[in-house]
């Protein structure tokens, strides 16, 4: 029995157990009989049941006093223990990234990475940084608003993007990382999936490496990374910038970006990064269609189960657009405040976002909700 954890509303858990025989069902019934505040033990309630699926709902600590019985039980021990950490990892919160000399308190509020596109082509703001010093001033602009994080990148991404030479890449980006690097107080982040570019960007002053292939697309970015003991951010991609919003297909969405996100965070280990400068993303609109990204948003909290914060990227994308009738990215902003919100309060700590000082109040207002629902 492989355990996958499912949130429900209302501060509700859901450990969802497949592949479970009908012995090993009547072993978990056997369990939860004479506790007197157990879960609730039911079948599937998925689109597409499972028969040999088995699905525990109830409180954190109902489930706890379910595992306490569990663990008594040698038949159940190791599940007990891979349910448990599962439950740990989604109800964590105390995450901190080292980034330089600067210490990232996620669990203190939201933060906030400011993206800075230093390309003639990108889908939103494409052009408008090129210029070295314009870049700079809209760096510290960002800093100024409260951006926590800068994400610096020289090359597109966007939908059909065509991949861009390493020599140009650097030309774009390092002289920008080395002078804001001696400037603002901001932690940087590059925005690279070349082992190369995040070398020399971390050596100029980087202390992230923001990687839209998840550690995939260059054999020795993982090492690169541990090399220099920068924090990383596992992004998922189906396919290539190229090719990846031709016809992207799914049997559970959610689930198979959690897989390839684990996968990351286990080959970041391998590597040698400290499992504490890890985070995950779950790559919006990066080999998703519409109803995949609001899938993904509506589920988000699932990706908690996985034991890294999450950093989400929705700021001006194009589902926002096509929901909201607005071809235009500049006319996306309210659109882009409600995944933000709701981002957050489904457990995102870092938002990566174009239109800074606004969705800093977004995040403000949201973290102070939250706070106040978790104290009454």
């Amino acid at each position: 029995m492989e355990p996958v954890l499912r949130i429900l509303d209302h501060g509700t858990a859901a450990v969802a157990m497949r592949g479970v025989t009908k012995e090993q069902a009547s072993l978990i019934r056997d369990i939860l009989g004479p506790l007197p505040f157990s879960p609730v033990a039911h079948a599937s309630s998925s689109k597409h049941p499972d028969p040999n699926e088995i699905v525990l709902a109830g409180t954190p600590d109902q489930l706890r006093g379910f595992l306490k019985a569990m663990a008594k039980d040698l038949r159940a021990e190791q599940l007990s223990k891979k349910i448990k950490t599962l439950l740990d990892n989604y109800l964590r919160s105390d995450y901190k990234i080292r980034c330089g000399g600067t210490i990232l308190d996620l669990a203190a509020r939201t933060h906030i990475m400011g993206i800075l596109n230093i390309t003639p082509d990108s889908f939103s703001d494409g052009g408008r940084y090129v210029d070295g010093d314009k870049a700079t001033e809209r760096a510290r602009e960002m800093a100024a608003q409260g951006a926590d994080i800068i994400d610096i990148g020289g090359e597109s991404t966007r939908p059909g993007a065509r991949p861009l030479s390493e020599a140009e890449e650097l030309a774009r980006i390092i002289p920008v990382i080395r002078q804001l690097a001696q400037e603002i107080p901001v932690p940087i982040s590059v925005d690279t999936y070349k082992s190369t570019v995040a070398e020399k960007a971390l050596a100029a002053g980087a202390s992230i490496v923001n990687d839209i292939s998840g550690l995939r697309f260059s054999p020795d970015m993982a090492k690169v990374a541990a090399d220099h003991g920068a924090a990383v951010v596992i992004m998922h991609i189906k396919g290539t910038p190229r090719d990846m919003q031709e016809k992207p297909v799914y049997a559970d969405v959610v689930s198979e970006i959690a897989s390839y996100l684990e996968e990351g965070v286990e080959m970041a280990l391998s590597a040698g990064i400290d499992r504490e400068q890890i985070l995950i993303d779950p790559g919006i609109g990066f080999g998703k269609t519409l109803e995949h990204n609001l899938t993904i948003l509506e589920r988000l909290g699932e990706f908690r189960a996985i034991g890294r914060p999450i950093l989400l990227g929705t700021s001006r994308k194009k589902f926002i657009g096509t929901v909201l009738d607005a071809p235009e990215a500049e006319r996306r902003l309210d659109g882009t405040a409600a995944t933000v919100a709701l981002g957050i309060e489904r457990g995102a700590r870092v938002m990566r976002v174009h239109d800074v000082a606004q969705m800093v109040r977004v995040a403000r207002m949201t973290d102070a909700i939250l706070k106040t629902k978790y104290k009454s």
